[in-house]
């Protein structure tokens, strides 16, 4: 029978010096219970300490949740992670030079960890070629005491890859919903699986531990083994969750049926049909202008992607024009269809086709699977290069970004052209900047390179640079102006606010005019 803890007894389990591997997607399929027993145990008697934490995906609030728990001093030597943006308190340890950082992708971790178990060295990838990643740039080590290489640059058959090595790992702290006597886990309230099982069986063929979060023990012999995600010869110890506000299914929600699939799905087009004549006009604000110019490379029965920021709002529109279920949309962490959600929601989706593992995604992903990427645009330079993991001392971290930008078909950034108080109106069909932004986007240099537009250009890859008053394209010498707002000066709108004078097309076009109108129709392209 599988070892029955509390939260606090689990926290024993950890010892100095281990490497520990963190389930969970922001606030999905976190353990928070234990991470927060862990933190308290070392805030009691300084243990564990030097410890190196690993995660795939950004986990946290943005405050206290989640490895935030963790981020002391002492308890940890080193961090290997996807995504930093939620977890601030780790941020400090990196930038003040008190622990040991990597940022790695996010697709990559959740690879590693799989080839771990498997007894492999590592993972041979092209992803993260000519980003920071890449040994020529940063090697995705965050700060001066990082000196160990995670990634080297080898050649096979004259083709250049990068070789991430193995994570070794020591004990896995995963969550799931039930377990059974015997340590089989489900995972049916919970709205992701991640890399869960990888991860368990990296831990068990390390010779290491895993234990899991739980709401509940059944009897042995009465799960469905269909429904069991991680079987119980991985799995050394549960724990079952007491506080229900230490099992949220997302940070924003306790518990919503739909992230599951139950309840009675509504048709996409009931929620909002195209020819349903909508009573209250929308605010056109600069989000809607991207998302609605965005929504217009929209192509039938592609597979999406969607990031975070302005690209969000491009189901929202796609949705008003009841055309949502003419594709079909992804988030990274493995939610196949439905609609996806946001905020600490993101990573779930209301009543999704399918949830597969995170790991399995991104094989699909790095295969090229995703025919339309719409990210975000947090820096663009002259190259076409575009930051979104590193500002100063603020790092977001890459998440799935380097992935999903390298090997998606097609390539969409959206964001507003200038930052920090932006904000425009529209009257007449004409869009008016009433305040522009302080913070410049497009720069002389990024400050760290997340997409490589010499990669884009190597692979053929079409790629957009999508603003509320202006398009760009990807081409060989940078980026070419293609597309401005009606009502917008290209001089005092658009060049005057970029550290470097971009191509401008002999064809440059106004953008259609449907955009800026109160009542936005869409037509979907067949091809």
């Amino acid at each position: 029978m599988v070892t029955k803890l509390t939260a606090d007894q689990a926290a024993q389990w950890i010892e100095d010096g281990q490497s520990v591997m963190l389930g969970g997607f922001i606030g999905s399929v976190v353990p928070e219970a234990i991470e927060r027993a862990i933190g308290e145990r070392f805030q009691q008697s300084g243990f564990p300490k030097d410890l190196t934490l690993v995660f795939a995906a950004g986990q946290g609030d943005g405050k206290s949740r989640a490895i935030n728990h963790l981020a002391q001093q002492g308890l940890v030597k080193r961090a290997i992670g996807g995504h930093w943006g939620l977890v601030p308190k780790l941020q400090h340890l990196v930038v003040d030079n008190l622990i040991e950082g990597y940022n790695l992708p996010q697709g990559v971790i959740s690879h590693l960890l799989r080839d771990s178990a498997a007894g492999k060295p590592g993972l041979f990838t092209k992803v993260g070629l000519g980003t920071f990643v890449d040994p020529r740039i940063e090697g995705g080590k965050l700060n001066s005491i990082t000196s160990q290489d995670w990634v080297r640059l080898i050649e096979i058959d004259g083709e250049e890859y990068l070789f991430y090595k193995k994570l070794p790992i020591d004990v896995a702290i995963l969550r799931g919903t039930t377990a059974d006597e015997n340590g089989n886990i489900t995972m049916e309230d919970e709205c992701l699986i991640v890399e869960s099982l990888a991860a368990a069986q990296a831990a068990t063929n390390n010779n290491g531990k895993v234990i899991v979060q739980v709401k509940q023990i059944v009897p042995a012999g009465t799960l469905d083994p269909h429904l069991v995600k991680i079987p119980g010869i991985f799995v050394d110890a549960v724990v079952v969750c007491e506080d229900v506000s230490e099992h949220m299914q997302t940070f924003a929600t306790q518990m919503n049926p739909e992230f599951i699939g139950r309840g009675n799905k509504p048709s996409h087009n009931k929620i909002l049909a195209s020819h349903v004549e909508q009573t209250v006009e929308p605010v056109i604000d600069a989000k809607t202008i991207i998302a609605r110019r965005a929504a217009m490379e929209l192509k039938a029965d592609s597979v999406l992607n969607l990031g975070i920021g302005a690209p969000e709002y491009i189901a929202k529109v796609a949705q008003q024009a009841g055309i949502l279920d003419k594709f079909t949309l992804t988030v990274e962490p493995g939610a196949v269809g439905g609609s996806p959600a946001s905020g600490l929601d993101f990573g779930a989706s209301a009543f999704p086709d399918a949830i597969i593992g995170q790991d399995q995604m991104f094989d699909f992903y790095d295969g090229g699977g995703v025919d339309q990427a719409f990210l975000g645009l947090a820096q663009c330079d002259a190259k076409g290069d575009i930051n979104v993991s590193r500002f100063g001392t603020k790092i977001a971290g890459c998440g799935g970004f380097i992935n999903i930008t390298q090997n998606a078909k097609e390539v969409y950034f959206c964001g507003t052209f200038t930052a920090k108080g932006l904000d425009v109106q529209v009257e007449g069909g004409q869009l008016q900047i009433t305040t522009e932004g302080s913070q410049s986007k497009f720069i002389s240099k990024v400050e760290q390179i997340t997409f490589s537009a010499h990669q884009a250009l190597k692979a053929n890859k079409p790629v957009l640079y999508i603003t509320e008053r202006a398009v760009f394209r990807m081409v060989a010498q940078g980026i070419e102006l293609i597309e401005v707002a009606p009502g917008i000066d290209v001089e005092r709108d658009i060049l005057h606010h970029m550290a470097f004078k971009p191509l401008i097309s002999a064809e440059l076009t106004t953008m259609d005019s449907a955009i800026f109108q109160p009542i936005f129709s869409l037509n979907l392209h067949s091809d």
